[in-house]
């Protein structure tokens, strides 16, 4: 490759044996930073992902020096995602006699670093927009005063029709026992 040519430079870690959706928690954090910035990164972060995504780092850094011949601290994470990789399913023991699936996930992990380019590391001064004239709303209409509370005679409330009731049935009468002479 040129010297004009942009390098990249890929490292990847497989079967990493930490769930996918907890790597990509930390992952989020490094993309797009320099090495220095995203080693910072994962060093003080209390994740466990953090330990096995610094490893994959160091090794792309390293491949970075040994075969481009480019210097570490001078890269940019361009893109790191991770991908799911295949679940080992255990099982663990529940009441009365039943048992329960554990799945213990892993992921795919992959970085690629680049060289640091000046539209990377640096924003790009922002050109101000022609001024458009937007078309103004019309003006909001106040409220009228309320003028002095005139009093409508209130519609008169009708009593609800009734319905006719309907008869109770009377319980039937108890019989009455005759006492037992003892």
């Amino acid at each position: 490759m040129t010297d004009g040519q942009l390098q990249e430079v890929r490292a990847a870690a497989k079967w990493v044996r930490i769930t996918p959706r907890k790597a990509r928690l930390v992952v989020e954090h490094i993309r797009g930073r320099t090495v220095p910035e995203a080693r910072t990164m994962l060093a003080f972060s209390e994740r466990a992902a953090a330990r096995e995504i610094d490893k994959l780092l160091r090794s792309a850094v390293a491949n970075a020096e040994a075969n481009h011949n480019l210097i570490g601290d001078d890269l940019v994470v361009k893109t790191v995602y991770v991908d799911e990789g295949p679940t080992i399913k255990r099982w663990r023991a529940r009441a009365r006699g039943r048992a329960a699936r554990i799945r213990k996930r892993m992921c795919h992990i992959t970085i690629t670093l680049g060289p640091a380019t000046t539209a990377t590391v640096t924003r790009a001064p922002e050109l101000e927009a022609p001024a458009e004239e937007k078309p103004k709303r019309a003006p909001r209409r106040k409220a009228a005063p309320k003028a002095e509370a005139e009093t409508k005679p209130k519609a008169e409330k009708k009593p609800a029709a009734k319905k006719p009731a309907t008869r109770k049935r009377a319980a039937p009468a108890k019989k009455k026992t005759e006492e037992k002479e003892s």
